[in-house]
């Protein structure tokens, strides 16, 4: 597993680090946490989505349906190519379409944030409603249907250059990261 943050090199002035995982494993509140000590820039691709839709991420799924959305976020994604030292937390299912993983991993250090079914659910059971693809579920549907989706996108996720189980981070590892 390639997961100890500090023995893996940022790529150096002008690089991108892509925050992967899965809905509720900590992308937003670790970036902003790393954005702050680093003096990097900080961007949540969904509040980028958002922002440019002019509605919410779950507004886009309910109209439009998700193969329009996930067309939306790869060009949002890609819309950083221009963009230098900065952090950005991506949407959950966001390596898993339109071959934006190999994009993340030819521009910039990918980082999964792993975490399990468990601390998945425990993590999203209070905001469900404001997730698109879990408000439908009750409890003991939400359970299967992360452990089922997280087996699914591990693959891609899986292809991150850098694996960090969420249970590891804390502020000081984040800080011991060459950046």
């Amino acid at each position: 597993m390639k997961s100890a943050l500090h023995n893996s090199p940022f790529r150096g002035p002008g690089g991108k680090i892509f925050l992967i995982g899965f809905m509720g494993s900590g992308k937003t509140y670790w970036g902003n946490i790393w954005a702050k000590q680093s003096g990097l820039a900080f961007y949540d691709l969904d509040e980028v989505i958002e922002k440019e839709q002019h509605k919410t991420i779950a507004a886009i799924f309910e109209n439009d349906g998700e193969a329009h959305f996930r067309k939306i976020e790869t060009v949002a994604l890609k819309s950083f190519t221009e963009k230098n030292d900065c952090i950005i937390a991506c949407g959950g299912g966001t390596a898993c379409f339109h071959e934006n993983m190999l994009w993340m991993n030819a521009n910039g250090t990918t980082i999964y944030l792993s975490a399990t079914p468990q601390y998945i659910f425990d993590r999203v059971l209070d905001d469900k409603e404001k997730r698109p693809l879990i408000k439908k579920h009750n409890e003991a549907e939400l359970i299967f249907f992360i452990e089922q989706k997280l087996k699914e996108r591990e693959p891609f996720y899986n292809q991150a250059q850098i694996i960090l189980p969420v249970t590891e981070l804390n502020e000081e590892s984040l800080s011991t990261f060459n950046y």
